[in-house]
């Protein structure tokens, strides 16, 4: 009997199998029926520290649908944190269910299930998750930033991720067009949540002829009233005629369907995963002209910003400033990538994987 595979036995080979591939150590599942709690903590890699990473919380379809997101952006995080050069590893955590399931027992039940790996996850908000979330969760344990500014915490992280991501749309002008200046440049943001929203006025600033689109029609009625960018439909934002597209929404926006549509000279934005798959798509952005910038690299403000707050005594200043070692970090990989022909993204990853490798010979993971 111990040679038959079962549908249980093919899918927990499915679930290590995504784990070897994707190189992860641990993946923890929570439960708590009183609550209705249901969650994911992936931890990719601790060589260079514990992983730190955001909780999003999300409605999946499937549960297996959960566990590949949070597997994807545990390894982004993981990169994110190498290429930045932060002493921390990639982890993430992801709450199934809507809203409506958070209470003050739910949060606190989740820091429970933080606190039970004892410092090897340090969490942080993300989509749906909000500060007076990770009050929640610090009653129960101490592993957790993006707590309030007034209780020397970092707050909000979108802020620097949406300055991040501003300085990496220049940086890829720079390579683009010759100099860094946006004045007049059509830009689609697509997705104007706390981050996508703090972009648009990033680049109104900047005089660029800003358009945006969102799931959420009274989200994107009140940032286009906000800010003076024109709302357009979701249903033609790939071919929607612009010189740069941004994604800051959900993952795999860039695929089989979008890429051939598009019509831009650049893709940075701020979501992650935007590639539904890295090899196939990247590849096919350069074979179409298009520059790339890496999402885990040119989105790493907020993870640099919450890093600030782990190693205690937070400054904002001080954050920002590390922030804005992005616009040449992304110049770097878009030449580098230009040189060899290799794609951004893949050039990107090598080098995240090479301080790995190399600091590997000298410590532990965590």
């Amino acid at each position: 009997m111990s040679g038959i595979k079962t549908a249980e036995t093919e899918k927990e080979e499915s679930i290590f199998g995504q784990l070897s591939a994707m190189g992860h150590e641990q993946v923890v599942f929570c439960h708590d029926e009183p609550t209705g709690l249901k969650a994911i903590i992936a931890i990719h890699n601790t060589v260079l520290g514990p992983s730190l990473g955001g909780t999003r919380m999300w409605h999946y379809a499937t549960d297996e649908s959960a566990i590949t997101d949070a597997l994807r952006l545990s390894r982004g995080m993981t990169f994110k944190a190498a290429i930045s050069g932060l002493n921390i590893g990639g982890g993430k955590a992801v709450l199934i269910g809507d809203t409506s399931l958070k209470t003050e027992a739910y949060l606190r039940r989740f820091g429970r299930f933080v606190e039970s790996l004892n410092g090897r996850y340090v969490t942080a908000e993300d989509v749906n998750m909000k500060t007076r979330d990770m009050e929640y969760i610090a009653m129960e344990t101490s592993h957790v930033t993006g707590l309030p500014e007034i209780k020397g915490g970092g707050g909000d992280p979108s802020p620097v991720t949406a300055y991040g991501t501003y300085l990496g749309i220049k940086s890829a002008a720079k390579k683009a067009y010759g100099n860094d200046s946006l004045v007049g440049k059509r830009i689609v943001v697509q997705g104007v949540g706390q981050v996508g929203k703090y972009l648009v006025e990033h680049l109104i600033k900047e005089k660029a002829q800003v358009f945006i689109t969102d799931i959420f029609e009274e989200k994107l009625s009140e940032v286009a009233k906000l800010t003076g960018a024109q709302a357009i439909s979701s249903a033609s934002v790939y071919d929607f005629p612009m010189d740069i597209y941004a994604p800051c929404a959900l993952g795999a926006t860039l695929n089989d369907f979008s890429i051939p549509s598009l019509t831009c000279d650049i893709v940075a934005g701020a979501a992650n995963n935007q590639l539904a798959d890295e090899e196939t798509h990247g590849q096919m952005l350069v074979e179409k002209g298009i520059i790339y910038s890496p999402d885990f690299l040119i989105n790493a403000g907020g993870l640099i910003n919450v890093y600030s707050e782990y190693l205690g005594g937070y400054k904002k200043e001080l954050a920002l400033k590390q922030t804005e070692a992005i616009y040449d970090t992304n110049l770097r990989v878009l030449q580098l990538a230009e040189d060899s022909g290799m794609p951004p993204q893949q050039v990107a990853i090598d080098m995240a994987l090479k301080r790995i490798s190399s600091m590997s010979k000298v410590k532990l993971a965590y």
